[in-house]
């Protein structure tokens, strides 16, 4: 939707509004451990059209994401969508996916410009995905909704969650998107935030595994897949296109030379990779907060005070994000940092420094003999592939 050249150190590829923390769902996932009733101290609609004038400061189709809770909650999304969209912003959404989302907010949010819709899965089953979500019917009205919403002529995202209690649905999922005749995937790698530290993630050699298996779907599927907090999936699909490439007789038919026949980072893998949290990414809470993501629950100031364009260009929390040289253990002896980065998110929940290395890549860098985020002791368990 955005250009992938964007300069990250002046403008988010995404920014996104957290509209309300009010939501009727009880994801088992959740970072807001959202609840029905809505934060007096929200952003007015007013305040949220200051917002939405701000970010379009960061240039022309700057991509907004209105999330919760469950955005719809509120009664002037339709409104914020028009504000938005009249002032040049690629205005997406992120619904519950709950009665509220009617087929009649449906075509409101397109007759007011919505650009893409995402609605989440996390089971391949009304019973497994209703048990994660908490609320019986959810898959259901997932399913209407986003079926309501490709009739409306609105692009529809699935996100997913990635748990050790949903990494054995996704198989199943992905031929359920093929079926919807989705645009994009979003598989997300559990930040145990919120509700989601009760959560048990899969190991890192499982985490490896998954990520080789959604290059294969990437390549083979008709829709497009992206990672969320898993920024070494980058890494995954450069070490594995290189060994195509050094294979005479793989798919690609032609052997490479250098760095690239051996996996190792060459200058192509090393350019600046996608976001990170503070990095391309920016998160504006439901009371005006600022953070490098939602995951990331650190405020670098207020949009009630400060331009959200003023702290994301300007504030140090944001401007250390963005130098990768800063990272520290593993991530900062990577040589490919510069393309991944790990996910700062997982890095400041597990040890509260968002610059450490994220627990989750099961990649040592060669030569690297520093302190390594896990336990040796829990490596192995859950170690197998994406279908075991």
């Amino acid at each position: 939707m955005q250009p992938r050249s964007v300069d990250t150190a002046d403008r988010p590829l995404v920014l996104i509004w957290e509209l309300t923390q009010a939501c009727h769902l009880a994801c088992e996932h959740c970072r807001a451990e959202a609840d029905p009733g809505r934060h007096p101290e929200e952003l007015t609609t007013a305040e949220g059209k200051r917002l939405l004038e701000t970010a379009a400061d960061f240039g022309d189709g700057q991509l907004v994401v209105l999330s919760g809770g469950d955005p719809l909650v509120r009664d002037d999304v339709e409104e914020l969508v028009a504000h938005g969209t009249d002032r040049g912003l690629q205005m997406t959404i992120t619904p519950s996916g709950t009665r509220s989302l009617t087929n009649d907010r449906i075509r409101g949010l397109a007759d007011a410009g919505i650009k893409r819709m995402a609605v989440s899965l996390d089971g391949a089953t009304p019973e497994r995905h209703d048990a994660f979500r908490g609320e019986t019917g959810s898959f259901a009205e997932t399913m209407r909704a986003a079926r309501d919403a490709k009739a409306a002529g609105i692009p529809i995202q699935v996100n997913t969650t990635v748990c050790a209690s949903t990494v054995s649905d996704l198989p199943a999922i992905r031929d359920l998107l093929e079926e919807l005749g989705v645009v994009l995937w979003s598989v997300f790698f559990l930040v145990p935030v919120g509700r989601g530290r009760v959560l048990e993630s899969i190991s890192p050699e499982r985490a490896e595994a998954v990520m080789e298996w959604l290059d294969d779907v990437n390549r083979d599927s008709p829709f497009g897949l992206k990672t969320t907090e898993a920024p070494m999936y980058r890494r995954v699909v450069a070490q594995r296109a290189a060994d195509r490439r050094a294979d005479p007789n793989g798919p690609e038919g032609r052997p490479s030379t250098g760095s690239e026949a051996d996996g190792r980072p060459s200058a192509a893998t090393t350019r600046r990779g996608g976001i990170v949290a503070g990095d391309g990414f920016c998160f504006v809470s439901h009371t005006g907060e600022v953070f490098p993501s939602g995951f990331l629950p650190e405020s670098a100031g207020n949009v009630r005070e400060t331009p959200v364009t003023e702290i994301y260009r300007e504030s140090d929390l944001f401007q250390s994000l963005r130098d990768r040289e800063q990272l520290t253990g593993k991530c900062g002896a990577c040589e490919f940092r510069a393309l991944c980065g790990g996910s700062r998110s997982r890095a400041y929940a597990t040890t509260g420094d968002p610059l450490a290395s994220d627990p989750l890549c099961s990649y040592v860098p060669e030569g690297y003999d520093g302190p390594m985020p896990w336990d040796e002791a829990d490596r192995v368990p859950g170690a197998a592939g994406v279908d075991s």
